[in-house]
């Protein structure tokens, strides 16, 4: 199995969370030193890959794949465009698990859904339903959400006290609020795409 290719699987899979030195190194059953080195290789890989539109970024020992900034313009047409305005299944679904569990992270919201979120934040953040909130102070440090005052406005609510009353324990059926048929009727709300942003802010 190749090593690059490994690091950068993990790296796909750990998303805007990112994913520590130490986890990495855990996860291979190697040591971090060598595993800096590894990412150091594969960062300019990506650099002085035309036909790449990513970039390794790293911050505090926690390393993320993120787009190129000359890709910004793209990817904010990609966020305006029609063919995303509708909400999916999946985008729904976390939408209303961060709307009751406030503030959530990451790994809450795939242990509520049993399933990797893919793309869903990133896209929930795009249309300014949801934003990051916080950290927990926990190593990764990894990144709390909580809606938007815009998603109480697309809501027609004015505080989340009026969100329904979940009648049943399965937090999943709280999706009956936002309709699978929900489509998106503002502008584009999202956050700007950054030089070094993350993955939730430019795909």
């Amino acid at each position: 199995m190749n090593e690059f290719a490994t690091y950068e699987a993990l790296l796909f899979v750990a998303g805007e969370e990112g994913i520590t030195l130490n986890d990495l190194a855990q996860l291979t059953k190697s040591t971090p030193d060598h595993v800096r080195v590894c990412l150091e290789d594969l960062s300019e890989q990506y650099l002085n890959e035309e036909n790449s539109g990513l970039k390794l970024i790293e911050t505090a020992e926690t390393y993320r794949l993120v787009t190129k900034k000359e890709f910004s313009v793209i990817i904010e047409q990609y966020a305006k465009s029609p063919l995303i305005k509708k909400l999916s299944k999946a985008s729904v679904e976390t939408l209303a698990i961060i709307a009751y569990k406030q503030p959530i992270t990451r790994m809450e919201i795939e242990d509520i859904r049993g399933v990797q979120l893919s793309s869903s934040l990133q896209k929930l953040k795009l249309r300014n339903l949801i934003h990051e909130i916080g950290r927990v102070e926990a190593p990764g440090r990894p990144v709390l959400y909580g809606t938007t005052d815009y998603f109480l406005d697309y809501f027609g609510l004015n505080d989340l006290t009026e969100l329904p009353e979940l009648e049943v324990e399965d937090e999943m059926e709280s999706q009956s609020l936002f309709s699978e048929e929900l489509e998106f009727k503002g502008d584009y709300y999202g956050t700007s795409t950054k030089s070094n942003g993350t993955r939730g802010n430019s795909f």
